[in-house]
């Protein structure tokens, strides 16, 4: 879900950015796009370590264990 957020957050900035030509008085649209790009990366980057962590636990967390029936 974070990963999402992020591209999606990404994207509305680079919206805001460079897309639109609308000029505001009372706020930057550019600083504002600048802003949400770079909240997207911070989020869409913590997400990625989320996954790998959960992975990475999850492997960890499986054991595999060998009978030996040939035991007379």
């Amino acid at each position: 879900m974070s990963i999402g957020t992020g591209i999606f957050l990404f994207v509305v900035g680079a919206i805001l950015t460079f897309a639109l030509e609308v000029r505001l008085d009372w706020i930057d649209l550019d600083l504002v796009g600048y802003i949400l790009m770079a909240a997207g990366v911070l989020i869409f980057l913590i997400g990625i370590i989320l996954l790998i962590t959960r992975r990475s636990r999850a492997r960890s967390a499986t054991t595999t264990t060998v009978v030996d029936d040939d035991r007379v």
